[in-house]
């Protein structure tokens, strides 16, 4: 009854066990008070039987302790739900805040190429909702369980009452559970799509708030609502089938339980004109038919239950299944502190196989030095900088930290000695001081204002109304660019990592804000391995050393002044940089 295909439930539940098992006393309680709750639901029909003949024989002061005996039954199943129903909620949301944590750890793990492939709906829609499905189902389960052996039990009484209804039950149970069972598979099947469809929607509502300020700008509202109409239609339409072959899955089964009751009492009244059957007998089997249906009811819930766990259990794994969603892999050897030394030897890398977007790339970088990385668009220079901090992994050669292969370090030897500072770089929704502790929680006041000092930060902070408490809203929309850069420069400092890299930190600042950022690299000249992808050859002109890339390969290495006499393609990227400053400058 249970579905076991390829072992798929029984592997879904091993996975979700580790889960519950930390929270077994939970578990345990609400057992004992869902098996409790069962037993009182087989007394009240007895009791409630009773009440009728003592209703039906005048025997009213004798109903008077039946319904002394009701009531006290009604009050206790009461407290038992009540407390039932606590455990289950502590129960429930124990277990989903482990999966939660356990799948939002394991994304953070992802190889850059898994983020790079799939929606952010397959992560975000897996996280919420199917965690909230599996936490539900396997707390359920119990209760499940519980009702069915319960209510067999009920079955059992009814065998020793009159074997002749015993038989007309399980007859009619084997009838309506064919039924539900096809019912069951065409509505799954559909729940399924349903699952995939609103996964895409997801990742595209996602995309939407994201892009919200592009899209206004580019004046693209119309375009953009009837492409989200479209898909949104998709998955509305896949919910509405769903809901619609459930409720008439409802419709029919209601129905064929009608008829059944109606050939039950054909079939009770036959008995008891033929003395099978006494009047308090039937009177009992009548009240206990609505339990006969509950084992039925039971054992598809279970069977309800079970697919939908499977359906969101089978989705949720995926994400924890190295196979299908590899995680980064680092080695075990851990530098404390590096002193910045490192060494591209024969490297080689492509996003796909057929493309390699770097060609058996040699260089060495000193410790305490700035090195500038220039050339054309798509020439290699930000892949460089995503392989130095191991997003990807290198297809061919070795990169060197310090003399050690970067597949030898630990994940903390590398990133907390590396920071990378985008064009945009994240700024979350916190006050600016927030925004800097995030990488140095225990960092001082007097730390954080000299790093502003470094970062030519602080003085635009003072002139803020609540300073380094201002918050500066979603993406740091209350900065400009170029302060928005300078905070990233001073979280930098603050981390105290050897290397920092600039990835065309610059490159869509005006003039003046570009002269800050430059003037907040040079204070830090000397003191840190400075890396800079430049695409303003202007602000990288001072630099010790300059190394031009064209098509994955270094074409030229030295001084500005080395590279403008002696290399080709140096001097015409400065040449046409010239150019297009002049003809801004006139027009």
């Amino acid at each position: 009854m249970i579905p076991l295909k390829n072992n798929e439930t029984f592997k879904n539940l091993k996975q979700t066990w580790k889960y519950v098992k930390k929270n077994k006393k939970l578990l345990i309680i609400y057992i004992i008070g869902s098996l409790l709750l069962s037993v009182i639901g087989a007394v009240t029909p007895i009791l409630a039987a009773q009440a009728l003949l003592k209703i039906s024989n005048n025997l009213l002061d004798q109903l008077i302790y039946i319904a002394i005996a009701i009531f006290v039954v009604e009050v206790f199943r009461n407290i038992v739900r009540y407390v039932d129903q606590k455990y289950y909620q502590k129960l429930f949301v124990k277990t989903l805040f482990l999966l939660k944590n356990d799948v939002s750890k394991t994304v953070l793990k992802f190889e850059t190429k898994v983020i790079d492939t799939n929606s952010s709906g397959v992560f975000i829609d897996r996280i919420t909702n199917d965690t909230e499905e599996i936490a539900g189902t396997i707390a359920n389960v119990g209760s499940n369980i519980t009702d069915i052996i319960t209510n067999i039990g009920i079955l059992i009484a009814v065998l020793i009452v009159n074997k002749y209804i015993f038989i007309f039950f399980v007859v009619a149970m084997v009838i309506l559970f064919w039924f539900k069972k096809s019912r069951m598979k065409q509505w799954f099947e559909t729940k399924k799509e349903y699952h995939r469809l609103n996964e895409i929607n997801t990742g595209l509502v996602t995309e939407l708030i994201r892009g919200l300020r592009d899209i206004k700008v580019l004046n693209a509202s119309k375009n953009v609502t009837k492409i989200v109409n479209k898909k949104l239609t998709e998955s509305t339409d896949k919910m509405y089938e769903t809901n619609r072959k459930f409720h008439t899955y409802r419709l029919y089964a209601g129905s064929v339980q009608d008829f059944v009751d109606l050939a039950f009492i054909f079939l009770a009244i036959f008995l008891t004109k033929n003395a099978m059957l006494s009047t308090t007998s039937f009177v009992i089997l009548y009240m206990y038919r609505s339990k006969i249906y509950s084992l039925l009811d039971s054992v598809s819930r279970l069977m309800e239950n079970i697919k939908v766990f499977n359906v969101s259990a089978t989705r949720v794994y995926a994400l924890l299944d190295s196979e299908n969603y590899p995680q980064e892999t680092f080695g075990n050897k851990h530098l404390a502190k590096i002193k910045g030394d490192f060494e591209f030897k024969n490297v080689a890398f492509g996003y796909n196989e057929n493309r390699l977007i770097i060609k058996d790339l040699s260089f060495k970088i000193k410790a305490n030095t700035t090195t500038a990385f220039v050339g054309k668009s798509g020439s290699g220079k930000t892949t460089i900088f995503s392989l130095l901090t191991k997003l990807y992994h290198i297809n061919e050669g070795e990169i060197l930290i310090d003399g050690v292969n970067i597949d030898e370090l630990d994940e903390e030897s590398i990133r907390s000695n590396i920071t990378i500072i985008t064009q945009t770089p994240y700024i979350f929704n916190f006050s600016i001081k927030e925004n800097l502790r995030i990488v140095n929680e225990k960092a001082k006041d007097e730390e954080i204002i000299k790093a502003c000092k470094q970062a030519c930060l602080h003085d635009f902070i003072m002139s803020l109304p609540n300073k380094y408490d201002t918050l500066i809203g979603e993406g740091g929309v209350m900065l400009s660019g170029g302060e928005r850069q300078r905070l990233a420069i001073a979280r930098a400092l603050l981390r105290k990592s050897e290397i920092i890299l600039f990835d065309e930190a610059t490159s869509s600042l005006d003039n003046e804000t570009q002269k800050e950022i430059q003037k907040a690299i040079n204070n830090i000249k000397g003191v840190y391995t400075v890396l800079i992808i430049a695409h303003r050859l202007s602000t990288v002109v001072d630099s010790e050393r300059i190394i031009v890339i064209d098509q994955g390969e270094i074409v030229g290495d030295g001084t500005h002044k080395e590279l403008y006499k002696e290399n080709k393609i140096y001097r015409n990227l400065y040449e046409k940089e010239l150019r297009d400053e002049n003809g801004e400058e006139r027009s």
